[in-house]
């Protein structure tokens, strides 16, 4: 698990590892990245009282560095990897394992199921989970059992991911899907199974979920131009309705300009796409959010928007690499 600046998260994230009910001996390692909240105080301290914890320094403080240093560091055959954010079921690491025997595959993984305490939090958790907030994945929304072209977390088998090499340190988020990549090109297989859960905690608030959906849209973008054959058409969607937006209100904008200046102000029908868009939002809510309750409908109707641009616009500068320092920098 790499960790930076989690102090909310950790606790609850660690102790879901020490609960396990595999049947075998196992360690949790913790990549420690330079902690400015309490993290480093926090983890010590948990470290200090239960002997299967091992902490290893990760100064670069990325999430691809800190996995390469818990990876080298580990001393089993099998490695499963954990986010800070997710809490996993008691079972997780045995049906994990049981499902790499099975079906003789490289890596392992399940569903990133997003849940929400407060009703931003439960807003953001519903677009995670349906197919207009970040799409189709079945990770993100479910499906059958079966080969895959990226799976959340992972369970790997150690040697697998040895032999090619280990995560990307240039890459600081998508770097799961293009490991994941490289394994199915050296033969193989990545695994889905809806068998395997993992409650994941969303960003607490707007500016948070923005800077995570902005990084998040940028190496993706990064990801599609560096792997165009490998780089489905779902992943264009968002910045392409991004531009779309941008240039009707554009257009829309120009429309006045034409009424003002006495001209036919045929470029106002630049407004329907933007007003399509807005429609969108609007029966996506009533359809998947206001079940939920008034509050939660409400914050969807900004959270919605906010990962469709976010991630949107993330993608435009990264692909087209129109940004010199992509960060991914997202407050973890």
């Amino acid at each position: 698990m790499p960790v930076l600046n989690e102090v909310s998260h950790v606790r609850a994230a660690v102790e879901s590892l020490l609960v396990q009910d595999y049947d075998g001996p196992f360690e949790v390692t913790l990549a420690l990245g330079p902690s400015i909240d309490g993290t480093t105080e926090l983890v010590s301290e948990m470290a200090a009282i239960d002997e299967r914890i091992r902490v290893v320094p990760n100064e670069a403080g990325s999430t691809p560095a800190g996995l390469n240093i818990a990876i080298r560091a580990s001393r089993y055959p099998v490695v499963i990897r954990v986010d800070a954010h997710s809490v996993l079921p008691p079972d997780y690491a045995r049906i994990a394992v049981e499902t790499l025997q099975r079906t003789g595959a490289g890596n392992v993984g399940g569903i990133m199921d997003a849940r929400g305490t407060t009703p931003f939090e439960k807003a953001v958790a519903l677009a995670y989970t349906t197919r207009v907030g970040l799409g189709g994945s079945p990770f993100h929304v479910g499906g059958h059992e079966g080969p895959a072209e990226t799976v959340y977390l992972g369970c790997f088998r150690r040697a697998s991911i040895m032999a090619v090499g280990l995560f990307d340190e240039s890459i600081k988020r998508g770097q799961d899907w293009e490991l994941n990549h490289r394994l199915r090109e050296s033969g193989e297989k990545v695994w889905f199974t809806p068998e395997l859960k993992v409650t994941y905690r969303p960003r607490a608030t707007l500016a948070r979920l923005a800077r995570q959906m902005l990084s998040t849209g940028l190496w993706r973008g990064e990801l599609a131009r560096r792997f165009p054959g490998a780089s489905g058409i779902r992943y264009f969607i968002p910045p392409a309705m991004v531009l779309g937006v941008t240039v009707g209100l554009l257009a829309g904008i120009g429309g006045i300009a034409q009424a003002l200046t006495g001209h036919a102000p045929w470029l106002l029908l630049g407004f329907l796409i933007p007003a399509v868009y807005l429609v969108f939002v609007i029966l996506a809510t009533v359809a998947m959010a206001r079940p939920v309750g008034m509050r939660t409908a409400l914050w969807f109707l900004i959270v919605l928007p906010c990962i469709h641009f976010c991630w949107g616009v993330g993608f435009v500068l990264g692909f087209f690499k129109l940004t010199s320092n992509i960060t991914a920098h997202t407050g973890r």
